[in-house]
């Protein structure tokens, strides 16, 4: 075993002892790891740049204790991991989820930092959240909350060091109250979240993003293979604003979505959805804030499955935006064996690595999320320069923007790849082109 070879197993050992049941974590930092063992052996300097971003800068623990409506006391565990700081100020979402732990915060910064470094913005990465679940509480909880969850994170973010925006659960009214508690306790007005109201610092495009986004980069892995979007049947999973806003920008650009799904099951529409249709969904997620299975109320043509995903569905095209993990090795089989040939993550890895492996192996079409869903924080730094300008750009200033970043993210990555012998394995090339911008930045400022 060379010398080289044997400082990767180190690493890879070191990374696995010290943090051994954070396995979301360990997941990532493993898929990012075979794509970079070219670099490593190309320059083993890399190796230590890679040492140390993998530790977080910052990892934030914190008490959110608050009043229910029966006046009883709840308690919950909020999180910040602030990742890299190498590239800007930290940058990524918040999620509030049952499920949100520290090893999947440190999932998401670490995945942010690539996702970040791609769109060619000045931006670090983070993530944060809590354990808390919005879901069945009414607004003043929700609020009660999002004021006691800011009270404590305030004092780690700001226009110029930590930039929040939101994630699972975390919309526009969590966003809302979020910004207007920061405001009070820092008696201070600024760009210190993104995805806000278009009447107090929100940008256009900003809540399509992520969906159009993700359609943007798959029309150019597309067109890199001769092929169009036109006519696809594109299975989607999720019932949230990526899956909503990936449907309708599909259905602009000539491509039929056919699905939308939530935990407990989805429904297909046989002749694919109409806009009428999906923005009947858009109202039953993001205002009445139901199961997926009462749109079947609306359309006389929807079949609801309870208990089941959506990949059983014959498709052209699968657009994975529900949540991590959700297409194991035997979903990537039976999607495989429906006839899809593109898969592209909307979600923050949606596929396990032994999915990514049966793609692989069929020759599917792969955009990996750091690239592929790249768009909403692409668009989030949009909104952080425009409110730096004190300005708000038009709806196809920032459009054409998230298009053009979207499309200098495919080519950025099959570069990479090209560069290192890998021919067009996109994944491989998003995590080589996303490192290199980030470790470069990091041996230049020393270590720190």
């Amino acid at each position: 075993m060379s010398a080289v070879a044997e400082k990767i197993s180190s690493v890879r050992a070191s990374i696995r002892s010290r943090d051994p049941e954070q396995k979301e974590f360990l997941q990532a930092v493993d898929e990012v790891f075979e794509s970079l063992t070219p670099v490593f052996e190309k320059d083993p300097s890399y190796l230590e740049a890679f040492e140390r971003l993998i530790e977080p800068e910052r990892q934030i623990i914190f008490r959110v204790p608050w009043i229910d409506d029966k006046g009883v006391q709840q308690v919950n565990r909020g999180f910040r991991v602030q990742m890299s700081s190498a590239l800007g100020p930290y940058k990524g979402g918040l999620r509030f989820h049952p499920t949100v732990n520290l090893s999947v915060i440190k999932f998401l910064a670490f995945e942010q930092t690539f996702k970040n470094s791609l769109t060619t913005l000045m931006m670090g990465a983070g993530k944060g959240g809590s354990d808390f679940d919005p879901r069945g509480r009414s607004d003043r909880e929700v609020m009660a909350f999002c004021q006691s969850f800011m009270t404590e994170l305030y004092r780690h973010i700001g226009a110029d060091t930590d930039v929040p925006a939101g994630d699972i659960n975390v919309g526009g009214r969590e966003i809302g109250y979020l910004f207007g508690q920061y405001k009070r306790v820092a008696n201070n007005f600024t760009g210190m979240l993104t995805g806000k109201d278009l009447r107090w610092g929100g940008s256009l495009i900003r809540p399509e993003a992520t969906g159009y986004g993700c359609v943007y980069f798959a029309k150019n892995y597309l067109k890199h293979k001769g092929q169009s979007l036109e006519g696809k049947r594109c299975v989607i999973s999720g019932s949230g604003n990526v899956a909503q806003y990936t449907a309708e920008k599909l259905l602009q650009l000539g491509a039929i979505p056919v699905t939308f799904s939530d935990s407990n099951g989805y429904v297909h529409e046989p002749n694919g959805f109409t806009q009428e249709q999906i923005n009947h969904v858009m109202e039953l997620k993001n205002v009445k804030r139901v199961r997926i299975s009462e749109y079947c109320a609306f359309s006389e043509t929807a079949q609801y499955f309870p208990g089941k995903k959506p990949w059983e569905v014959p498709g052209d095209l699968a657009f994975p935006s529900a949540t991590q993990n959700e297409i194991d090795q035997d979903d990537a089989e039976v999607l495989v064996s429906n006839g899809v040939t593109g898969v592209f993550e909307g979600a923050n890895m949606p596929s396990t690595n032994e999915a990514i492996e049966v793609y692989k192996k069929s020759n599917v079409m792969f955009g990996p999320a750091k690239a592929a869903n790249a768009g909403g924080v692409a668009v989030s730094g949009l909104e952080m320069a425009q409110n730096s300008q004190r300005l708000q750009w038009t709806r196809e200033e920032v459009d054409s923007q998230l298009e053009r970043i979207m499309k200098d993210i495919f080519e950025d990555s099959l570069a990479a790849a090209q560069r290192y012998n890998l021919k067009d394995d996109i994944q491989a090339g998003a995590n080589i082109a996303g490192f290199l911008k980030v470790a470069d930045s990091m041996i230049h400022q020393g270590c720190v």
